[in-house]
């Protein structure tokens, strides 16, 4: 794997193009939330790698949203940026706007957590805490069977994601929830 860029440039970059609140919080939640499966899943090695593709996965969505993850290869390419964060970041967007498949874990992870934390975070918002410290599995599987409640978080991708890890549906919630919990101080200063 190679990084060929800091986490402050990938910092900056992301921020060049993201200014939402809104979306940096994301970035940040997916990057923690990368540190910890690299770390869980015996990458420890590669987590500065794994947090960078996180952090960097949704670079060209604020301003280019119809052309996510084709426009986002574009700018990385432009900024030198390594093929494999390149390749990494563009395939968490498999068969819904690119035909670039998730084929290392880290990139299945991704795959799968992306749309998960999204879901995860909306949950904790509902609770009177607002924070993934209590949010326990079965708040997350209640609200993950209601189709309507933060609809915008696929299902299907989530679910595809699990598949491609070869782990249970519960496995991956549960584990993405202590990946959110151990970086939700850091996303708050946002």
């Amino acid at each position: 794997m190679d990084l060929n860029i800091t986490r402050e440039q990938a910092w900056a970059l992301l921020t060049e193009y993201n200014k939402d609140p809104f979306h940096l919080k994301h970035a940040l939640t997916v990057e923690g939330t990368m540190r910890y499966f690299a770390k869980l899943l015996g990458f420890e090695e590669e987590q500065d790698f794994w947090g960078i593709v996180g952090l960097l996965h949704d670079l060209d969505f604020e301003l280019f949203p119809d052309e996510h993850c084709i426009r986002g290869q574009a700018i990385l390419r432009e900024k030198g940026v390594s093929e494999d964060i390149i390749h990494a970041t563009a395939s968490h967007g498999y068969q819904l706007t690119v035909d670039i498949k998730p084929e290392h874990t880290m990139e299945k992870v991704l795959y799968a957590v992306d749309e998960l934390t999204g879901l995860i975070g909306a949950v904790a918002l509902m609770r009177p805490s607002k924070s993934v410290q209590d949010l326990e599995l079965k708040s997350v599987k209640k609200k993950y069977k209601t189709l309507n409640f933060a609809a915008g978080c696929s299902r299907e991708v989530i679910g595809r994601g699990a598949e491609m890890l070869g782990w249970e549906l519960d496995y991956l919630i549960e584990q993405t929830i202590l990946a959110m919990r151990s970086c939700e101080d850091a996303v708050q200063t946002v």
